[in-house]
């Protein structure tokens, strides 16, 4: 059984990586907004040293990246860019 002070010590863990995630979440947007690619941000050490693949999955549910990537996607159509061509 946990004492409470492991408990306490799991929760600010917790709390740690939560504001973690939630500087990346940032950054991607920022990234995409940016005009880059969602993958190349995701490739940036920024973003590698700080999330495991679970962590990252939880980045790529997120509501305002979700939504930046609409944005994306949609602008693509508009200009009808793709990036299928070289």
């Amino acid at each position: 059984m946990a004492t409470l002070a492991e408990k306490i010590q799991a929760f600010l863990d917790e709390m740690a990586i939560d504001a973690v995630e939630e500087r990346v979440v940032e950054y991607v947007i920022r990234e995409v907004r940016n005009g880059r690619k969602l993958t190349d941000a995701l490739k940036d050490p920024y973003v590698k040293n700080r999330l495991n693949e679970e962590k990252l999955a939880h980045v790529l549910e997120n509501p305002e990246v979700v939504t930046v990537l609409e944005e994306q996607i949609a602008q693509s159509f508009k200009r009808r860019d793709f990036g299928l061509l070289s």
